[in-house]
């Protein structure tokens, strides 16, 4: 498998919106950063930088989201930025962040790869050596699974079958390489999603009492509420989203083809954490 030259971007960039969970608002600001130094959360606790590295021994356990934590600094609902940076082939970044929760924008990372479109792309002295999945690995919970088999193409490709059984979701299936156009057409616009029943649990317990049917699509037994879809398939468009940013949590760029049935972010850093280890082959051993 070839290797290929790291990425970061040209200039610095800032996207700013408002937390899903907390309704707080939040800044993220994407830096430039030097080869070999991967992709790196800065938050201020005190004044003092705390650096999160996107990585899986990072992670925390959390509901229906992907969040972070080193120091005492944690960071919530990370997968759409760490989605739009590998989505977009970019290697090396500092992003600093000025919440606990970033922004959840509309439901999708469609903002955060404007942003980065924006700053543009800039190849590094350092070729950006891949993780090559050689031999299956896979990961499952009762009917829920997802696994690494090797690639199909150079980089990374993925099949999702979603299934919500009968109602207006129902069972979507998708096949797709991942490149940076691709992301860009086919994935990045895809948004968050959750029932109308869900929405009102959590509601109830004092989360996310902000959000509107307009921010993301919640489904009633009708289809959408006051929201039109932008793909028929646009559900599990986004669960493909999603796992392309929890895979960012391996540390490298995935040469593989990942299958997923019904998987969400628990799962996605399950398989994250059983490949991490060989994160130290060499691609071409």
């Amino acid at each position: 498998m070839p290797f290929r030259p790291q990425q970061t971007i040209r200039r610095a960039v800032t996207v700013a919106g408002i937390g899903y969970w907390s309704g707080r608002p939040c800044e993220v600001e994407f830096l430039p950063a030097v080869a070999g130094s991967g992709l790196v959360f800065v938050r201020y606790l005190g004044g003092v930088p705390v650096r999160i590295p996107l990585a899986v021994e990072n992670r925390v356990d959390a509901t229906a989201r992907t969040n972070l934590a080193v120091a005492g600094a944690t960071l919530e609902m990370v997968e759409h930025v760490a989605s739009a940076l590998v989505g977009l082939g970019i290697d090396c970044c500092l992003i600093g962040v000025s919440a606990e929760e970033l922004p959840g924008m509309d439901g999708s990372s469609a903002s955060y790869v404007a942003a980065l479109d924006e700053a543009g792309v800039e190849r590094l002295g350092q070729d950006r050596e891949p993780l090559v999945v050689r031999e299956p690995c896979r990961v499952a919970d009762g009917d829920a699974w997802v696994e690494a088999l090797p690639p199909v193409y150079p980089g990374l490709s993925v099949e999702y079958e979603l299934d919500y059984g009968s109602g207006p979701i129902g069972r979507q299936q998708i096949a797709l390489r991942i490149t940076p156009e691709i992301y860009r057409q086919e994935l990045a616009a895809a948004r968050t999603f959750i029932t109308a029943a869900e929405a009102a649990r959590l509601q109830r317990t004092g989360l996310a009492r902000h959000v509107t049917f307009r921010d993301l699509v919640v489904f009633d037994e009708n289809g959408p509420i006051e929201n039109d879809l932008r793909w028929p398939d646009e559900c599990v468009r986004h669960k493909v989203l999603d796992l392309v940013g929890d895979l960012a949590l391996v540390g490298r760029p995935l040469h593989a083809h990942v299958r997923a049935r019904r998987s969400g972010h628990r799962l996605n850093a399950a398989l994250a954490a059983r490949l991490r280890p060989i994160v130290g082959r060499r691609a071409s051993a």
